[in-house]
């Protein structure tokens, strides 16, 4: 049975669930930080996934990053699998801009988290409502 890594539980909002995938929201107001858990047991690795997973995860992914780009004029999408805090294969999705807090560095520990209001919280979830396609399920 999935469940969710107790530290993206933590440190994140849930939005909902693509066909394969959960999508968080990282609980930081700098960036425009969402995040793709594969609703799998004990995977930490994308080769762990089968084919037509590894497929659904990039095509998520990727539909993902285009719609965020899009609704939250992003001029650089950084997009990444690292797991080294936490070993539950997860996917970054992550909107930058030029004058963010971090730009150019990465957005790891480079400042201390500042999370979101319930309003920011409401507001990004209405802009993804417009967007996103009937594949995705919102949560609550």
């Amino acid at each position: 049975m999935f469940a969710l890594d107790p530290r993206l539980e933590q440190d994140t909002l849930l939005l909902g669930d693509f066909s394969l995938c959960r999508l968080l929201l990282m609980n930081d107001a700098q960036y425009p930080w969402f995040i793709l858990v594969p609703r799998r047991e004990d995977v930490s690795e994308l080769f762990q996934l089968d084919v037509a997973d590894q497929q659904a995860l990039w095509r998520e992914a990727t539909s993902l990053a285009e719609t965020v780009k899009d609704t939250f004029g992003a001029d650089k999408m950084n997009i990444a699998t690292l797991g080294n805090m936490v070993g539950q294969l997860h996917m970054h999705v992550i909107a930058r801009r030029r004058d963010d807090a971090a730009w150019p560095a990465p957005v790891w520990g480079k400042h201390p988290a500042k999370p979101y209001s319930d309003e920011e919280v409401a507001a990004i979830r209405h802009k993804l409502r417009l967007v996103l396609t009937n594949q995705f399920r919102f949560g609550e």
